[in-house]
């Protein structure tokens, strides 16, 4: 990868970001990272140092998805942007625009810093919230591709407005640029990402880990995903920087459907001989509704119960030789990593 120069991830603090930014380093790699609070630049030096990244090639730059100020010196000198930043909510926002009007602008304020800039290649992250929200086939009857768009006319949520109104602007921007001005461009589509957090802020992602490790609910409610490592999320960003087949396609980047009751069993299997009490048994729908009326965390889901994810990964897995972790593994080292740090306590 002798072609990258310096890479600028946005959102250096969160949890794909900053994985990210851990492989690139330890890649050899110059990185410069987005911040909106310059001062947690500070915090994230020693995180990557704790886990053993050597951190003398990371820079950090002020910049706000909601600001015009900072992405021109952001994307000044880089040869490379991984477009990461995006809010991912822990609750339901007062106001949809709280969420769509971020990550649409941030999204296009980023593009054109990095065409003005003269950026060669732009990778965007997105979600499988913009590819079957809101769609008919997700009782197991259609295996979604990259052809696939989230409806924007359905009942969907904040998020998943968000992330495809977010991906179909930035689209659509980089058509009406003049060719002599474009960067290359393509997106990367997760679905629930799990895997070892790197502090005790861990986010939204994990919270199914955490709530199954701390036993907040008595069972398992019908709720699935297709989920992904982080550390494989990150390794599909850097390879896609440059992969010649990458420009002009979005990538689907996850794995097989997999039940939250599934998931409890792995943990029970792994944890509950040393003490941890994991709820295997199932929870009714209604129980979960009566949850959510306690728990801002657990409205993000309800329109999710019963619903499959089923994906073809086969376009991620041919261009970008990407070849994930078993669940299992990804499973077992997000509980390790909540244990590691402090989230979960010990029986």
């Amino acid at each position: 990868m002798s072609e990258i120069g310096t890479v600028l991830v946005t959102g250096a603090s969160g949890y794909i970001a900053l994985h990210t930014i851990k492989a690139l380093l330890d890649a050899g790699h110059e990185v410069r990272g987005s911040l909106r609070t310059p001062a947690r630049g500070e915090t994230l030096v020693e995180i990557l140092r704790r886990h053993g990244s050597d951190t003398t090639k990371l820079h950090f730059v002020s910049a706000d998805l909601d600001r015009d100020e900072g992405w021109a010196e952001a994307c000044a000198g880089c040869s490379h942007v991984l477009h990461i930043a995006s809010p991912f909510p822990n609750a339901p926002p007062r106001h949809e625009d709280d969420l769509i009007k971020p990550a649409r602008e941030g999204a296009l304020r980023v593009l054109q810093a990095a065409a003005d800039a003269g950026v060669k290649r732009v990778v965007m992250t997105s979600s499988l919230a913009a590819v079957l929200s809101g769609r008919d086939g997700r009782d197991g009857s259609h295996v979604f591709d990259e052809e696939d768009w989230t409806d924007l006319d359905a009942d969907i949520g904040a998020y998943e407005k968000s992330k495809t109104i977010a991906e179909r602007a930035a689209w659509e921007f980089l058509e009406q640029l003049p060719a002599d001005r474009r960067p290359e461009f393509c997106v990367i589509n997760p679905g629930l990402v799990l895997g070892p957090v790197l502090e005790k802020d861990a986010g939204t992602s994990v919270e199914a880990v955490l709530k199954l490790m701390r036993r907040d609910f008595p069972g398992c409610p019908p709720l699935g995903w297709a989920l992904v490592d982080v550390r494989d999320v990150a390794a599909a960003h850097i390879t896609a920087l440059t992969a010649p087949d990458a420009p002009g396609h979005r990538y689907l980047c996850a794995g097989e459907h997999v039940w939250l009751q599934q998931i409890a069993e792995i943990l029970d299997r792994e944890f509950g001989p040393r003490g941890y009490r994991i709820p295997t048994g199932r929870l009714p729908a209604a129980l979960l509704r009566l949850a959510a009326l306690f728990d801002k965390t657990v409205r993000l889901v309800l329109r999710d119960l019963n619903l499959r994810h089923d994906i073809d990964n086969s376009a991620i897995r041919r261009d970008l030789h990407w070849n994930p972790r078993p669940m299992e593994q990804t499973v077992i080292d997000t509980a390790r990593s909540l244990i590691q740090e402090g989230l979960v306590t010990a029986p």
